[in-house]
């Protein structure tokens, strides 16, 4: 990446990344663990190779489009050389939580435990995409009036169209890579660690609950999602600390209580090993209480 290919609005307040589109035609940015404080979409348009995100690996191909969200870590390592465009928007520019209603992108693009962070669209759809980042990228160049509250607009329409595309293919995808319906016994999974991952915090747990051996559910969890219970309950947790962390000001001690912590340092441990930042510079960095202003 060049500073010339890069385009920058930043927030006046605190002189931060407030929106910035950037295109690469190499894998030198994304060769290393990236965990960023705000919210990423990128998309290859050619080249091929491996994505890790979380605890999972994925292939990538051409035609791809890869959405993350602060602090979930991610890198790619490039089989043919990669080249696309990459979008990053930090949540005091757009908060994906606080306009849930507006955007149902939450649980579709970003913070869904059990799908990858990607979706691959045929050529005419990235054509698409990329024709609104042009525009997107238009309207960076031309600081009129009201600019920041345009290219708001102009995200929050590109994230419906992304969702409605996933969504729409979701049932298609999970026919083509499993090959099979998504066993019972995985949507009740998915029902108690919803329910109760803020109380059970152990795969033992789960098990139990649902009636199957440990060693079985292990297996079944991580054919179909490609990750341990483990994984997916720590998933979950740090998806409602950080949206505790960036949407309300709660003290962190309250946070871990309502999580199922007794100890805010163990807390801190368990949140600082899996986001790796401690709670309180995801909440410096990322902001809080944002909801309130």
């Amino acid at each position: 990446m060049t500073a010339a290919s890069a385009l920058t609005l930043v927030n006046p307040q605190n002189g931060h990344l407030a929106f910035r589109i950037f295109s690469f035609d190499n894998n030198d940015h994304f060769d290393h663990l990236q965990r960023l404080n705000y919210y990423s979409i990128i998309g290859i348009i050619k080249g091929s190779g491996k994505l890790k995100a979380d605890f999972s690996e994925y292939d990538l191909s051409s035609n791809s489009l890869l959405f993350f969200s602060p602090y979930q870590p991610f890198m790619i390592g490039a089989v043919d050389e990669i080249r696309g465009i990459a979008m990053n928007f930090h949540p005091d520019f757009y908060c994906i939580h606080r306009h849930q209603k507006e955007v149902a992108c939450n649980g579709v693009l970003f913070n869904n435990i059990y799908q990858p962070p990607m979706i691959h669209v045929t050529e005419e759809e990235m054509q698409g995409f990329l024709t609104w980042i042009g525009q997107l990228k238009k309207e960076m160049q031309n600081p009129e009036l009201a600019q920041y509250e345009l290219l708001v607009s102009m995200l929050k329409i590109f994230l419906i169209n992304a969702s409605r595309l996933k969504t729409n293919r979701h049932p298609a995808l999970q026919q083509e890579l499993k090959g099979s319906k998504e066993p019972f016994i995985l949507q009740k999974l998915k029902d108690a660690i919803e329910h109760h991952y803020r109380t059970m915090h152990s795969p033992s747990d789960y098990s139990a609950m649902l009636n199957i051996s440990p060693k079985a559910l292990a297996k079944i969890t991580k054919t179909h999602f490609n990750k341990t219970i483990t994984d997916l309950i720590a998933e979950r947790i740090i998806i409602e600390a950080k949206r505790e962390l960036y949407l309300t000001s709660k003290a962190i001690k309250e946070i871990a209580y309502d999580l199922g912590f007794q100890d805010e340092y163990y807390f801190s441990r368990f949140f600082k090993t899996n986001a790796d930042v401690s709670p309180q510079l995801f909440r410096d960095t990322v902001g809080f209480a944002r909801a309130d202003t």
